[in-house]
């Protein structure tokens, strides 16, 4: 996912550097190529060269500077009417070419070299055509850059204004090849707002603008709106109403992007997780985690935030993740608080998981963790009586309350106590009079019936599953069936005439 929000915000940034006319002509040459794909994207109604020139887009966006837009708008834009006030707002937003010619960061040497190569040199970048805006999609996609440049140069203020009147432009223009490109201004549109803090103002506009899309058969603007509301509706922990979204309305993997659908199974996770419902809330994540970008180093923002949650929805259903996760090198630094969180919960101690959820409070609140953190406060007392049900055969209830770090008086661990063992997660009774806890004997599971319960429901599980294979398979008509009396006489008739054939052809030989 290579769209804003998803950037790691701690990756270095490179020294800025004022680039020379060599590069700034190559970059003019690679975007007239985008637009020329863009057009061709129009004329043929292939909507993948529009999904090519936005993914060039993406490698070309670290390299933008205000005087190769400037450059872009005065060639691309012609002289009509209609295009006039947008030409001069552009150039009104970009200012001056000598004021903002400092390159925002310089481009990996991956993709330097890559865009060298392809580019061609400056003196053929003549030679390239220049696309006019004569088309709704061009003007937009320059004006997308443009919005892009004002994002880099952190000024939302500008973006916002402009992504509104992009905004208005893609739903009066009302064109099928306009949709990939009115998924893109409405997500920059709900992201500017965002930075500036009036999310929740463009919330009926993003309703309105999704009712649109979807009677328009928009697919991709629909799951791209779905998953912004969804994000709006999370943002002011609206969790009911978003949750209300997602019973209302339907998203099919295949009718939208991977990365729309991955945001749209975390965004339901995090709904399931809030509601309690923690086996749901981990199948939605682990299917984020899988239908997320599989490379380190792009998304790496998604998969952090996914795998947090990740983490503790586990915990909470009294798994462990896996310790490997924490040691990859996209997420061991992003998961270090959760590490500590883990090692807690695991051996039970409730001090340790007081100390971290104090020193990494303002961390996890950043993260919409908090709240799910103060929840395992029980799972880590189960897990300490757990032990010292194994271990002890009788021990105080004052013992009890020391060795868990437990607060207030004897009658409260006695309560905690009393709990655990009606939900079955010790086998032990309290003896109220003397104080104390008696574990009871631990008897062998393999004398009881338990070995034969999980044996069949495996095996039922294995029937079911090849049931399942069987009725999906495709079988030939069956060649052995008995046949009417009706397809006997017509046989006996095709025998018949197939003979007379023979005995003419033989005649013939015999002539």
């Amino acid at each position: 996912m290579s769209d804003v929000d998803m950037k790691d915000a701690s990756a270095p940034v490179a020294p800025e550097h004022v680039p020379g006319p060599e590069s700034s002509s190559l970059l003019l040459a690679d975007l007239k190529k985008n637009l020329a794909l863009v057009e061709k994207s129009v004329a043929t109604k292939e909507p993948r060269f529009m999904y090519r020139a936005l993914r060039h887009t993406t490698s070309l966006r670290r390299r933008l500077t205000a005087n190769v837009l400037i450059r872009l708008v005065q060639s691309t834009f012609t002289d009509a009417s209609a295009l006039q006030a947008q030409k001069a707002a552009l150039l009104d937003i970009l200012g001056p070419s000598s004021d903002m010619d400092a390159e925002p960061s310089t481009p990996s040497s991956s993709s330097s070299s890559s865009s060298s190569s392809a580019s061609p040199s400056p003196s053929d970048t003549s030679k390239v055509p220049t696309p006019t805006a004569q088309t709704p999609e061009v003007e937009v996609y320059v004006s997308l850059l443009v919005l892009l440049f004002l994002f880099d140069q952190k000024k939302p203020e500008q973006a916002a204004k402009l992504a509104s009147s992009l905004v208005d432009k893609v739903i009066a223009y009302n064109r099928a090849t306009l949709n990939l490109l009115t998924a893109k201004v409405f997500f920059y549109y709900s992201f500017a707002h965002e930075q500036l803090g009036t999310l929740e103002s463009v919330r009926p506009a993003l309703l309105a603008a999704f009712r649109t899309v979807s009677l328009r058969h928009n697919d991709e603007g629909a799951a791209t709106l779905l998953n912004l509301l969804l994000r709006n509706y999370l943002a002011q922990h609206l969790y009911d109403q978003a949750d209300k979204l997602v019973s209302k309305t339907s998203l099919r993997e295949q009718s939208c992007s991977s990365n729309q659908f991955a945001r749209y199974l975390y965004y339901q996770g995090r709904i399931k997780a809030v509601q309690l419902d923690y086996s749901e809330a981990y199948r939605f994540l682990l299917q984020a985690t899988r239908k997320a970008p599989q490379d380190q180093e792009v998304a790496r923002g998604f998969r952090q935030t996914v795998h947090k949650f990740l983490c503790i929805v586990q915990l909470l259903l009294g798994e462990m993740p896996d310790i490997t996760i924490f040691r990859q090198g996209s997420l061991k630094r992003a998961l270090q608080p959760y590490l500590g969180l883990v090692q807690a919960v695991r051996v039970g101690d409730l001090e340790a998981f007081r100390a971290m959820v104090e020193r990494h409070g303002d961390t996890f609140r950043r993260d919409d963790t908090y709240t799910l953190i103060l929840r395992l406060r029980h799972n880590v007392i189960k897990t300490g009586l757990r032990k010292i049900n194994v271990s002890y055969s009788r021990i105080s209830l004052q013992d009890i309350k020391a060795k868990l770090h437990l607060e207030g008086d004897q009658d409260d661990t006695e309560h905690i106590v009393a709990k655990a063992i009606k939900d079955g997660v010790i086998d032990a009774t309290i003896d109220h009079k003397g104080g104390f806890v008696q574990s009871k004997e631990i008897t062998d599971v393999y004398s009881s019936t338990e070995p034969h319960a999980a044996f069949h429901s495996r095996v039922r599980f294995c029937l079911d599953v090849h049931n399942d294979a069987v009725r999906a398979m495709r079988f030939p008509e069956d060649q052995n069936r008995r046949m009417t009396q009706e397809e006997m006489e017509n046989a006996r008739k095709e025998r018949a005439l197939q003979e007379e054939l023979a005995k003419e052809l033989d005649e013939e030989e015999d002539f």
